[in-house]
């Protein structure tokens, strides 16, 4: 049994809840989970997973700085902030970004699928270049608050899903088809808000 990976699924779970929520501290959160799967990812062969965690890393500060940041822009503080004021900020994402990020997803596969096949040992070089791909898209529109995220997201974690049941990570092909349910529901939810 590989306790690292049923850690990573447990702090898995609460940032699932955080970013539902559009809660500040799923930035914190963003931090530990993907440090954790580094070494999971790395121990079963999926290298651009494992350097998405590092880039996760990374946007998680840039996220919490941008959260933060539209937070003190508004005159929120941390002590005073209601369950309205966590959900400010969404909105629509603007529809000249479509065919940018879908561009961007494919070059990126294309990229990460080459280097993949032919700098490592890896046995899914395009699928997980394409769940790398979609990941570093959705993580952009989650800082920028914009709805349509849980839509990337809902592509990203089913994708996901279904790469890490072949490579045997059960557990975490578990938490990411949870994921996957929750992205539908926190589309519907943000999309709502955005509407007001």
């Amino acid at each position: 049994m590989n306790y690292l990976e049923i850690a990573g699924v447990i702090v898995g779970l609460l940032y699932l809840y955080l970013e539902y929520h559009a809660n500040v501290w799923l930035w914190i959160v963003g931090v530990i989970m993907p440090a954790i799967y580094i070494f999971v990812y790395y121990g079963a062969g999926l290298y651009a997973d494992m350097w998405i965690s590092v880039y996760y890393i990374l946007a998680s500060v840039y996220g919490l700085i941008m959260w933060l940041r539209r937070r003190s822009a508004s005159g929120q503080h941390k002590e005073s902030a209601t369950d309205k004021d966590t959900y400010q900020g969404i909105m629509s994402m603007p529809r000249k970004y479509y065919l940018w990020l879908g561009l961007i997803i494919a070059i990126l596969t294309l990229g990460i699928g080459l280097l993949l096949a032919r700098l490592t040992d890896s046995t899914v070089p395009w699928a997980d270049g394409f769940t790398t791909a979609l990941s570093v898209v959705a993580m952009w529109m989650l800082a920028k608050k914009y709805a349509q995220q849980w839509l990337m997201w809902i592509v990203a974690d089913l994708a996901c899903a279904l790469l890490y049941l072949y490579k045997d990570l059960w557990f975490t092909s578990g938490l990411y088809l949870l994921y996957t349910v929750i992205a539908y529901f926190g589309y519907k939810k943000w999309r709502k808000l955005c509407l007001r």
